[in-house]
């Protein structure tokens, strides 16, 4: 007899397989912490020169590998990082070499947010489903196996700039993690394949629009973290957060189907900036230079 899990995954006669594909790429962690300004002031200006001459060249290497130092917004942090990697043995490698410098003695990571970026192939599991359903292929059957895997590879290939994106060089970030409902009366999982699909592309016109102003990475934390998936949002209006969000509450992947957790926003803060930070003086990009 079929297990629960199991008898969930059988498609009845004429059904698509409920599952849609994805790819993954970058390992990505956040890390949200609280700087101890108290002890950081009671330092002589000599020592707090020496702590920032130590952490500005690690934090300069981790930028050129792909991370980024952001100084968030209101009581919820005092320092964002963001770190796209290879691998999750990469990533902890940078929390190890973060927790080596002085400049750790005065942070306290209050959260963190482990995920990959990932990309949702909805449109493309569908048609792949559909022709192997009118070809006979049972799902997980060799002959299905194969097709999906072949699907895949040409996928990664296609969006390969996607999946191993550098972290774009905008001021703003507006970072927040997100479910799908799974509840009682409204569970996302549960919405046949083609209908769930229907929802995403109309959830993804949304996010089209507004392409030219700001730029969205998706992450997947299933198995990973407390949430399913993480999103950062790269602009350089921070207003654009705003409208974007409030005009996707609008569809129905989102007013019926999606939860939110806390949103952190941050201003982009250069590793050779560090100094002037801890100085107290928010680093000025150069367009605000130019006005």
């Amino acid at each position: 007899m079929a297990s629960r899990s199991e008898a969930r995954l059988q498609t009845v006669p004429g059904e698509l397989f409920p599952v849609p594909l994805t790819i993954e790429g970058a390992s990505v962690l956040h890390q949200m912490a609280r700087f101890r300004w108290p002890e950081w002031r009671k330092l002589a200006s000599a020592e707090r020169a020496r702590i920032i001459a130590e952490a500005a060249p690690v934090l300069a290497r981790l930028e050129s590998g792909q991370s980024a130092l952001y100084s968030v917004l209101g009581h919820k942090g005092d320092l964002l990082l963001v770190h796209f990697r290879k691998s999750f043995d990469e990533l902890k490698q940078i929390e190890l070499e973060l927790a080596r410098t002085a400049l750790s003695d005065y942070l306290e990571v209050t959260k963190s947010y482990l995920s990959v970026i990932e990309l949702g192939l909805y449109e493309s599991s569908v048609k792949l489903f559909r022709a192997l359903r009118d070809r006979g292929l049972e799902p997980h059957s060799p002959e299905w196996n194969q097709e999906v895997a072949e699907a895949m590879e040409r996928q990664r290939e296609a969006m390969k700039p996607r999946l191993w994106p550098d972290v774009p060089p905008a001021r703003y970030v507006c970072f927040y993690p997100m479910d799908r409902r799974r509840g009682e009366e409204k569970n996302w999982y549960t919405l046949p394949i083609e209908e769930r699909q229907r929802q995403m592309e109309e959830h993804g016109k949304i996010g089209r629009r507004y392409a030219g102003s700001v730029r969205q990475i998706i992450t997947g934390s299933i198995g990973f973290d407390d949430w399913e998936w993480g999103v950062d949002l790269f602009a350089d209006d921070p207003l654009v957060f705003k409208k974007l969000i409030y005009e996707m509450r609008f569809d129905e992947v989102s007013a019926v189907y999606a939860l939110f957790g806390q949103f952190i926003v941050g201003v982009r803060v250069p590793a050779a900036k560090l100094g002037e930070l801890l100085e107290g003086k928010l680093p000025v990009d150069a367009a605000q230079r130019a006005e």
